[in-house]
């Protein structure tokens, strides 16, 4: 559940599994890229259900990965996950509670450096953001990498009239997620602004070079069962994270409400049209 723009993570342990399951193929391919040969410490920071830490973990030859999260519930089902999957003796796979804002903590739990450090979606709730990629960047051994999964663009599922509600329904809901975000921003404690890019970011934390790499997804319709649902459970959570917000208006909420109920004839479940288009980015800085 949230209230206003803060989050309660224990709320979305199930999702965040559902989505780690989901993004299985994305995770191997960007750790495809991402683990070099002779890697023997990972990093999965903000680890949700531990979709990368396992993908990280398949492309090892020996070594240990270490999943973190500052979130119990959440630290909780990653366990569960990796008890569930991962039986590779070569590779140790680990998970550990705790606290991104604690640098002396996540250093202390890492106990090493890392040749490869991940946060997907993780810096961004930070308040200064910038403290935080530069703790991040002090966990690399030489030659190791930081990753960043931020950015990229916003998922579109819908076509831009549905006859329901007026057209552009989901442009309003990005607009409204964006002020959602920055209402999010504002209420981080100790916050400071970071008026620059990912990359910019990674270079003033010392690594040099960096990269960036943006993966596209597109699913057109129709979409098989399994994704159509997962696209309407999508929009669902994200509608009801600004329901109470006033940041989308009471004719748009109404609309929302018959396109995500399965008794309505407009329910986007029954819908053939509904598609996904995603770009998503990595950057990723080198400890020279």
């Amino acid at each position: 559940m949230t209230t206003g723009a803060r989050i309660d993570w224990a709320a979305h342990k199930t999702r965040l599994v559902d989505a780690a399951t989901a993004d299985r193929a994305w995770y191997q391919a960007v750790a495809r890229e991402l683990v070099a040969p002779g890697d023997r410490l990972a990093v999965d920071v903000g680890c949700g259900g531990a979709g990368m830490a396992l993908a990280v973990a398949r492309h090892m030859t020996c070594g240990r990965v270490l999943a973190v999260d500052a979130e119990p519930a959440i630290v909780e089902v990653a366990r569960a996950r990796i008890y569930d999957e991962w039986a590779d003796p070569r590779i140790r796979v680990d998970v550990a509670l705790v606290d991104m804002d604690d640098v002396d903590s996540l250093r202390d739990t890492v106990g090493g450096h890392a040749d490869l450090v991940w946060a997907s979606a993780v810096v961004h709730h930070l308040g200064d953001q910038q403290r935080g990629i530069n703790a991040l960047a002090a966990l690399l051994a030489e030659g190791g990498r930081l990753a960043l999964a931020e950015g990229g663009l916003p998922a579109r599922h819908l076509p831009w009239d549905l006859g329901a509600g007026d057209p552009g329904l989901e442009l309003r809901l990005h607009a409204a997620e964006d002020r959602w975000f920055a209402r999010m921003r504002a209420a981080l404690p100790r916050r400071r602004p970071m008026p620059y890019g990912w990359g910019e970011a990674l270079r003033r934390a010392d690594l040099h070079p960096t990269t960036t790499a943006t993966t596209l997804t597109e699913l057109p319709p129709p979409l098989p069962s399994p994704e159509r649902r997962a696209v309407v459970n999508s929009l669902a959570n994200r509608v009801d994270r600004l329901r109470d917000t006033g940041l989308l208006t009471p004719a748009d909420l109404d609309t929302w409400a018959r396109l995500l109920d399965p008794g309505d004839p407009c329910w986007l479940g029954g819908r053939a049209d509904l598609f996904l288009l995603e770009a998503r980015s990595v950057h990723v800085g080198l400890r020279g």
